[in-house]
């Protein structure tokens, strides 16, 4: 049976369920991130958001459609600009833009569905360009974030935080920070992961998987294309970590 659009109590629960839905897609993805903190914090602040107005679902008047789109055109206005500076600035989220999108692309279709009689031809067909421009960008963020979205320089980022902090091995650790830490579009980051897993790698005593690692920064080049201020700074934090075992380290000759 199909559901009744034209209903506005039907209407009001399919809004909060896709609110709740794109809350709980933030969330869960987040952790697939180098650094979940912004998907997880905007996707946390739609749940509660979304949870609020079903609360007020049992009080004599309830949030209208009309305020229910505003609420979607707001938030997913403001999750909008600071997702695409995510994206593009920063290189860290490649969620919050394309999920802010579509709640922003339904607030402002809503409203115009809203208001459409009471347009003029003029503002209809401004109002029709802007959703087809809507869709465009949402598209491109899609495609952008959701598909193709990489976040090398993130991961090489996440890599030193967690080196620094002592965790190793396991997810989001630094070996499978910087494993994720190159990319053939950014050349530099390469060999800067390379020489990270490398070290590490002897560090733990696994000198076959280190050797690995030694080979493909060999091919970049070898340590001469990695700045002498980032080994040093590896070098500092596994010492750190356990001087013995730091040891099984090359000597790090002094920068001339």
């Amino acid at each position: 049976m199909a559901v009744p659009f034209s209903d506005e109590e039907s209407l009001r629960w399919i809004l909060i369920a896709f609110e709740f839905f794109i809350g709980i897609a933030l969330v869960y993805n987040s952790k697939n991130q180098p650094f979940p903190r912004p998907s997880a914090r905007f996707g946390w602040l739609v749940i509660l958001l979304a949870s609020l107005v079903l609360i007020g679902q049992a009080a004599p008047k309830p949030m209208s459609i009309f305020a229910h789109f505003v609420l979607l055109s707001g938030l997913g206005g403001f999750g909008l600009v600071a997702g695409v500076y995510q994206l593009a600035q920063t290189q860290r989220d490649v969620l919050v833009a394309p999920y802010s999108g579509m709640m922003f692309c339904v607030g402002v279709a809503g409203l115009m569905v809203l208001t459409w009689d009471d347009l003029s031809k003029v503002e209809q067909w401004s109002g029709f360009l802007t959703l087809v421009v809507l869709g465009g960008g949402e598209t491109w963020l899609i495609f952008r974030g959701l598909l193709i979205g990489k976040l090398p320089q993130a991961w090489s980022q996440a890599g030193m935080v967690a080196l620094i902090q002592g965790r190793l091995t396991g997810r989001n650790g630094a070996i499978e920070c910087f494993e994720k830490g190159w990319d053939a579009d950014e050349e530099h980051l390469n060999p800067m992961a390379y020489v990270a897993l490398h070290r590490i790698h002897l560090f733990l005593g696994q000198h076959d998987e280190a050797q690995t690692w030694k080979t493909y920064l060999d091919r970049e080049g070898g340590e001469s294309a990695v700045a002498h201020e980032f080994i040093r700074a590896i070098h500092d934090a596994l010492t750190d970590l356990d001087a013995q075992a730091a040891l099984r380290l090359p000597v790090l000759a002094e920068e001339e």
